[in-house]
């Protein structure tokens, strides 16, 4: 990769803390630009950053490659940050992708599982722990992990044993930009761990160690997305919530947050649990809530049944 790149990854790793996972997608978005923008290995890919180009690339992608305009927008927006980046080094006098008109992307809410659904998921499985089998255990932990603490999948994935606290009941995680945050656990999911670290421990090939990762693969190794992704889609594959798409471990955390909102959460509170950066995050499960509220305020008001008409 060219020495620009290079620097620009480096730059982001150890300056800006992002994951390998984030660090990998930005040098996939890059090599695809210098591919398609440079002849040869040799060219100056700073002398290929021209509005023309990018333009180019951006019809690139959503016609031959056939991209969404979410992802072409990734696209758009890693050329920028790489070109802020040069800018900041003195290598471009300005940005070429702010003049470059993004591809309209349709708003879409958040999908959860209906809170019923999980509910019954819950009771269905309450057993396994005690009786079921280590891969049933695992299976639920990671569910329960994820649905009751809202964390990020990367940030299920980076839990360590030393991440709990049982004394005080709270989970240390680390975030985006290897920002700390404590999440509040409820009792029930303590005893939930205890009894699935029993049974982890048990294992001849089980890592016991502070640091060693909270939840093993059954050679007591990291979990790793792929696993995850499975693990939820045959859990939760017949639960219902009137999900259309893929059902993702991100799926859980839109559940926990839109409950604790239709619950009389405070945003602000929901916000520090996720942990995002900006309310505005945060704010887009306020419009799930309303939605539903239309929908129950259509369905039971007298008037809506009358086509809202005064009755007579």
């Amino acid at each position: 990769m060219r020495s620009d790149c290079s620097d620009y990854l480096e730059y982001l790793s150890t300056v800006r803390r992002y994951s390998p996972r984030t660090c990998s997608i930005y040098a996939g978005v890059l090599d695809d630009f210098c591919s398609f923008s440079c002849s040869s290995e040799d060219d100056d890919v700073v002398s290929c950053m021209d509005v023309q180009t990018i333009r180019s690339y951006e019809v690139f992608l959503m016609e031959e490659r056939g991209m969404n305009p979410r992802t072409v927008n990734l696209h758009l927006s890693v050329l920028s940050g790489f070109c802020r980046f040069l800018m900041k080094r003195g290598v471009m006098a300005s940005n070429p992708v702010h003049l470059v008109k993004k591809p309209a992307v349709q708003k879409r809410l958040p999908e959860f599982f209906r809170e019923d659904a999980m509910k019954e998921y819950f009771s269905s499985t309450s057993g396994v722990m005690e009786f079921g089998s280590m891969d049933a255990k695992r299976r639920r932990m990671i569910v329960s992990l994820l649905y009751n603490t809202g964390i990020r999948l990367s940030e299920l994935l980076s839990l360590k044993r030393n991440s709990m606290d049982f004394h005080r009941r709270v989970l240390r995680v680390v975030g985006k930009g290897d920002k700390t945050r404590e999440i509040p656990l409820l009792p029930s999911l303590c005893d939930e761990i205890l009894l699935y670290l029993q049974s982890q421990d048990s294992l001849k090939c089980a890592d016991t160690s502070d640091g060693s990762p909270l939840v093993q693969t059954s050679s007591g190794k990291a979990l790793y997305p792929m696993f995850v992704e499975r693990v939820i889609r045959k859990e939760l594959g017949d639960v219902g919530g009137g999900i259309g798409g893929r059902k993702s471990p991100h799926v859980l955390r839109h559940t926990i947050a839109t409950e604790l909102l239709d619950h009389g959460t405070d945003l602000n509170s929901i916000k520090e649990m996720l942990g995002h950066s900006s309310l505005a995050a945060t704010q887009v499960y306020t419009h799930n809530s309303i939605e539903r509220l239309k929908k129950v305020y259509t369905n039971a008001h007298p008037r809506a049944k009358n086509g809202g008409k005064n009755g007579d």
